[in-house]
Formats: structure tokens, C-alpha cells, sequence
């Protein structure tokens, strides 16, 4: 087999790289190649560890302490043999290191090559095979360059050009882009003018609206057809590779068209920005599996926006913020309300705090699978998760020991163990699911069917600014085991304040059920209920492993403590017609939870299978989800008659009405009719508006949109 692989290396690098060794007259490649090495050169290098690679490698070019036989798909701890060619590579080239030119790490680097080459390893994830290990090939070749021979060259060459556009990865996908950027370099590297040119094509049509794989429509990315959000890893790495491009052809005959470059943009801050907390942390909503991978709490970094703006100045003020919000030298100052229609994912952000709605329908699965062994947990992390950030780290590193039966925001059977991880992708069985939104406030609408278990229950989420409320309706389960409405579960933070039969008290670490409550106050965030109920809390410890998870090789089985909080709402077992309702305040003090407990600015005016609304009057904003055509009485003597199910939001001047946003979170109707008690005037081309003086009401009917625009929300300005 590994003949064979070798073979068709050989094959492949006559196919692709027919110019080995020619010398380009072509001075764009040679600045794209000096701009690449220096790049690759930019790696970081600690010149100790350099140094001991150097007296622990072994005669055979191996290092002991990798295990160089598994190559499963949990395995392939190859990857470290990788990763020290590159540091190598970096220390005997870079202008700055002491190492440089070493003839003794040059010895190293060869022999350490040279073992590669002679076992090709191939992992049983295709992955490695196609992007993994020619990617970090390739580095070597631009590094080492013309201190190889020309028989470790071709060798290698062989290897990299794996990364083809026949390959089985190559498919529209976060994927395409990457392996089209491999086979780019290798073709500088070979002075392959032909094929490079032909390659950034590739690369640059790769910048598109899609309704299957790819960009959403919406500036959402779906890495696979099953239509989950993978935005902030697909996505992510899809993001990173075109910037990489824009920049290294900046100012050359292969540049980019404004046009390409403007969508990446736009994609960067108005997608992968937006679900992020201030645009600097990955917000946990938006994670898939990746959320079982132990990561580091600094921020994302400033690569990808110093990229663009070296590529383009369009939308410069907006990346140089991120930027800045990023290195800590600007706070942050945007407000909005993003629906992505085509993930089924809302985010709600505030100068000083960040929160996300994650659902899904029959459209949409609800979780990728635990692909490679990771992410075994993550049955429920679809069913309306609800995190909040205040400061980006509240649910760093939790998943060893995090309680996979109580998800901020969701409602769960308290079964005593996790379905089989074979059994985490499902797709919806409602598609009632959506959002309304103006850009800056939003109410969000779940009817949801859970495919693991008995439950249903409508959720609804309303968002504002200073608190958002959330409710649930029509909750049921035949099921013996306990069911849970989970507010929170995040790190333990300081201290948890309770005001409950009239007494408000810190409370000492444990597990509790706090009857008549009427707030609960912890980190930063407040909970409170419209009236006293029963509540659960627990601030203790708890404990676990990465092993747990994430079973691939490299997870520690290490058993840590963390201490955790966890706020939930048990409404029993054999439930039947339940219901919550409760109000979250973020970036909050205990002294305006105290206040808005006695005089809330929101205001519930129903919570029913039928309709679901709240009135901010602070705001005059009143926020409707519509179920099935009905009526609903608002504040300030506005009546409103839907003749569909839908979603709407109305604001006042405190009598008239200024604004109304709708939407059809069921995406089947081409029109949505309803009536208001007050006068509206205006014509547009997307509504129609009739007035009855008899009646006193107007007949408003507004055109929704449709195809890849269906679910996304419309406004009248009145």
C-alpha cells in the first residue's frame, strides 16, 4: 500500500509540477514566494526546544516518545514529528535565531525528513493525508528551499501534491479552499506559472454564495449538506485561507477583483464576527465539537483582518476596531441582533455583554457527528442552547466536567445516561423556527420536538438591552425522569446572592432548591422571575476528564476539579402542559436586579402554545410570536390580529406606531397578513397598506422573502 501511495506521488507531482527546477522569469511569482517564506518564517520559535530535539533525536531520524504505529483516525501522533521539522526549519532559517545556519540542526532536519520520507505515514483520516501533512511539508520546502537535495525535493513534492484538486477533499467545502492553497504554493515553489495561474483562480471563485456547501446567503458557513453551523471552524479556516491569498497576490497580476475581496469581507464582519463575543472570543453557542478540544482563553487574532486591509480599504474602520478590541485598545462599542437564517442561530450583543439563541428544524441538523471521536457529548447542544458572556472566558475549558443534560437555555429528560455517541446528529422535527429582528433588538421562537427524547415544549427568547426574556410553553413529558429547564452553567465565579421568602442572602458552595425565589444573582448576571418559584443551584465542584469527550489519542484522562454553577428549573417528571418564564439581566449589579425586580420594564403579556409576547416599556417595543392566526391586546391600546402564524415586533413612540418587523419562521408563506387598531400610512414595494375608518383598523399585508432570502425578517418604517 505504501508503494503504491509513493507511486502515485511520483505521478501526480509529473502531472502538476512539469516545471521542477525551471528558473521563472516571472517576477509576481518570485514576490509571491518571498512573501510566502517570510510568512512561514513569522512562526514562533523557542530555541531551547530547538536544541533538544537536536540531542533526543535517534539515528533513525525518529524521536522517541511518538508513537509512529498508530495512524488511526483517534491517533496519528505523527503530527509532533511535523511540527518539530517545521520549529527546525524556522531556527536554521530565521535572521534572529542563534541557530541559524547550524550545520549539526541542518544534519537533524534531513534525518528527521528522511524517516518521513522513507515511512510516508498515512493516517486513516483523510484529512492528514490531503491537507494535514502537505501542508506542513510545504513549509518545509519554502523554509529549507535549496539546502534539500534535489532527491528530498522531489520526494517531498511527491508527498504535497496530494494536496490536488482531484483529491477526495477538494469538494465544495471549508476544505476546497485549503488544498487549492497547498497545491498554490507548491506551484510557486516549482516556478509552475501555468498551473499557478490556474490554481488562484480556483481559490477566488471559492468566494461565493452557496445554498448547499460553503458561504451562506445569510454569512453563515455550512461545511457539509446536513446545513450545521460551521462558521467558526470551517468557516473560520475557509476565511483564513482567502485572506492568506488576498494578501500574498496583493499588487500583482494575479490579485484579486475588488468584488471577490468585498464578499470575504463582508462574510469576516457580518458573519464569523458576529458570533463572537465583541468580535474577539468564539462564542460556545457556535461550536460543534471543537468544543471538547482543551483551548486557551486569549482572543482570537489579527491576522486574517491585517490581511484584508493590506488587500483592500473597504470596510477598513470596521477591521482596524476588531483589531484594536482584540489587542485591548479600544473597548467594545457595537450593539445589534443577527438572525442567520440559514444556521438557525441568533446572536444579541451589547458594549458589555454577549448572548446567542442555537436551534434547529427540520431544514437544519441539529450537531455535526463526533467525528474522530470527539465531541461524544453534544446530543443537546442544539435544543435552544442560551450562553451569555460577560467577558468571553465563563465557559472556558468546562467540558471535562460540564453536565451534558443541562445546556444554558434548554430543556432536557434527566435520564441517567447519554444516548450512544453514534446517535448526536438529528434533524428537527418542527419548522417553526426562527427570528424577527431590526438589526439591533430581536424575539427569537423555537417550537421544538426533541428527536432524543419526549419532550416539547415552544421556546421563545426576547431581546433587548439591558435584559432579555425568556419563557417557555406548553412543556411536556411522559417520560419517568425529571425534567429541567437549565438557565445557566458556567465557571463558578465569585460569589452566588439569593433573594428568596424575602431575605437576601450569599450563599455557601453546594447543591440547593431555592423555594420562593425571586432573583438570583451570580458573576455579573442576574435571573429573575416575574413571581416567586422554586429554583435549583448548585456552586460546587465538579469533576472530570478531556478523555470523557474527546477520545482521541492525545486527551488527557487526568481527572480535574472545577468549580462550576448551575442554575435550572425542575418541573418534574410525567410533566403535562408546563411552563417558565424568567428574565436574564447581564452586565448587571445586584442593586439594579433588586430594582428591576420591583418594577420590571418588561413586561409578559402572554406565554401559551398559541402566542408568546413581551412589552419592554422603557423601549416601547412589544414583541409577538404567533403560532397560530390570532389576536393579542398590546400596551398603549394596540390590538393586534395575525391571519398566519408568524413573528412580529412593533415599535411606539409611546402612541404611535414608528416601526414593524415580521418574519415567517416556517419559510412557507410568500405574504403575511395581519391587522392593527391605528392608523399607518405609507406604500412600499414589498407591503400594502389599507385603511378602514369605519373599523378603525388597518389591513397590512407585506411580501416576505423567499428562496435562499426565506426566514430572513422585513421592516416598515412608518
Amino acid at each position: 500500500m505504501k508503494n503504491i501511495s509513493i507511486l502515485l506521488g511520483v505521478i501526480l507531482l509529473t502531472i502538476f509540477f512539469p516545471c521542477y527546477a525551471q528558473t521563472s522569469t516571472n517576477s509576481d511569482i518570485k514576490l509571491i514566494k518571498k512573501r510566502i517564506t517570510l510568512e512561514f518564517l513569522d512562526t514562533k520559535v523557542k530555541e531551547a526546544s530547538v536544541e533538544e530535539l537536536m540531542t533526543t533525536i535517534k539515528e533513525d531520524g525518529s524521536w522517541p516518545g511518538i508513537n509512529y504505529i498508530d495512524v488511526s483516525r483517534t491517533g496519528f501522533r505523527h503530527e509532533t514529528h511535523l511540527k518539530n521539522l517545521l520549529q527546525m526549519s524556522c531556527a536554521y532559517k530565521k535572521s534572529n535565531s542563534k541557530l541559524k545556519g547550524d550545520p549539526n540542526l541542518k544534519k537533524t532536519i534531513s534525518s528527521a525528513l528522511d524517516f518521513w520520507l522513507k515511512n510516508d505515514f498515512i493516517c486513516d483520516n483523510w484529512w492528514w493525508n490531503q491537507i494535514g501533512t502537505p501542508n506542513a511539508l510545504t513549509a518545509v520546502l519554502f523554509l529549507m528551499d535549496k539546502d534539500l537535495t534535489k532527491e528530498q525535493i522531489e520526494k517531498t513534492s511527491a508527498i504535497t501534491a496530494r494536496a490536488n484538486m482531484s483529491a477526495s477533499g477538494a469538494r465544495p467545502s471549508g476544505d476546497r479552499i485549503k488544498i487549492a492553497g497547498i497545491l498554490a504554493k507548491n506551484a510557486i515553489f516549482n516556478y509552475n506559472d501555468t498551473l499557478f495561474e490556474s490554481t488562484i483562480k480556483i481559490i477566488e471563485g471559492e468566494i461565493k454564495f452557496s445554498s448547499e456547501r460553503g458561504m451562506q446567503y445569510d454569512y453563515s458557513f455550512h461545511h457539509r449538506i446536513d446545513r450545521v453551523n460551521n462558521t467558526l471552524s470551517y468557516g473560520f479556516g475557509y476565511a483564513e485561507a482567502f485572506a492568506d491569498w488576498a494578501e500574498y497576490v496583493a499588487g500583482t497580476q494575479y490579485a484579486f477583483s475588488q468584488s471577490s475581496i468585498q464578499q470575504l469581507v463582508n462574510y469576516y464582519l457580518d458573519g464569523i464576527c458576529k458570533m463572537m463575543v465583541y468580535g474577539k472570543y468564539q462564542d460556545t453557542g457556535a461550536t460543534n465539537r471543537d468544543i471538547t478540544r482543551k483551548k486557551s482563553s486569549v482572543p482570537a487574532g489579527v491576522e486574517i483582518p491585517k490581511k484584508l486591509i493590506a488587500a483592500t480599504d473597504y470596510r477598513k474602520s470596521e477591521l482596524e476596531d476588531i483589531i484594536n478590541i482584540r489587542l485591548g485598545k479600544k473597548e467594545p462599542s457595537e450593539s445589534f441582533g443577527v438572525f442567520f437564517w440559514h444556521s438557525e442561530y441568533y446572536t444579541h450583543q451589547r458594549p458589555n455583554y454577549f448572548t446567542s439563541v442555537r436551534m434547529y428544524s427540520t431544514r437544519n441538523a441539529n450537531m455535526e457527528e463526533a467525528y474522530n471521536k470527539e465531541g461524544l457529548t453534544n446530543h443537546y447542544r442544539g435544543d435552544g442552547t442560551n450562553y451569555i458572556s460577560i467577558t468571553g472566558a465563563e465557559y472556558n475549558n468546562t467540558a471535562p466536567v460540564y453536565d451534558w443534560r443541562k445546556i444554558p437555555g434548554t430543556t432536557i429528560s434527566q435520564k441517567p445516561s447519554m444516548p450512544s455517541d453514534k446517535k448526536i446528529k438529528k434533524y428537527g422535527l418542527s419548522d417553526f423556527t426562527g427570528a424577527v429582528t431590526d438589526g439591533k433588538y430581536g424575539a427569537v421562537a423555537f417550537d421544538f420536538i426533541s428527536p432524543h427524547d419526549s419532550v416539547k415544549v415552544k421556546k421563545a427568547w426576547f431581546f433587548f438591552d439591558d435584559e432579555y426574556v425568556c419563557l417557555g410553553a406548553g412543556i411536556t413529558s411522559p417520560e419517568k425522569y425529571p425534567l429541567v429547564t437549565t438557565l445557566n452553567q458556567c465557571l463558578l465565579n465569585g460569589d452566588v446572592t439569593i433573594y428568596s421568602k424575602g431575605k437576601k442572602q450569599v450563599l455557601d458552595k453546594g447543591e440547593r432548591i431555592c423555594e420562593n425565589t425571586q432573583w438570583i444573582y451570580h458573576n455579573g448576571v442576574g435571573y429573575l422571575s416575574p413571581k416567586p418559584i422554586t429554583m435549583n443551584l448548585s456552586n460546587k465542584t465538579s469533576s472530570g476528564s478531556w478523555y470523557k469527550v474527546n477520545k482521541q489519542s492525545k486527551s488527557s484522562k487526568q481527572e480535574l476539579n472545577i468549580d462550576m454553577f448551575t442554575l435550572w428549573i425542575d418541573h418534574g417528571t410525567l410533566v403535562k402542559d408546563a411552563q417558565y418564564q424568567y428574565i436574564v439581566m447581564p452586565a448587571t449589579s445586584i442593586e439594579k436586579v433588586e430594582s428591576a425586580s420591583k418594577k420590571p420594564s418588561v413586561e409578559i403579556l402572554s406565554n401559551t402554545t398559541d402566542i408568546q409576547s413581551v412589552t419592554n416599556h422603557k423601549l416601547n417595543i412589544s414583541q409577538v410570536i404567533f403560532y397560530k392566526k390570532g389576536n393579542l391586546n398590546l400596551t398603549d391600546g394596540i390590538q393586534i390580529g395575525m391571519n398566519d402564524p408568524g413573528i412580529i415586533m412593533i415599535k411606539t413612540d409611546g402612541t404611535n406606531i414608528k416601526e414593524i418587523a415580521v418574519s415567517d419562521p416556517s419559510r412557507k408563506l410568500e405574504k403575511l397578513s395581519f391587522t392593527i387598531n391605528k392608523k399607518i400610512n405609507g406604500i412600499g414595494e414589498n407591503y400594502q397598506i389599507k385603511w378602514d375608518n369605519s373599523k378603525g383598523i388597518s389591513y397590512i399585508t407585506i411580501d416576505l422573502p423567499q428562496t435562499v432570502y426565506a426566514g430572513k425578517s422585513v421592516r416598515i418604517i412608518t
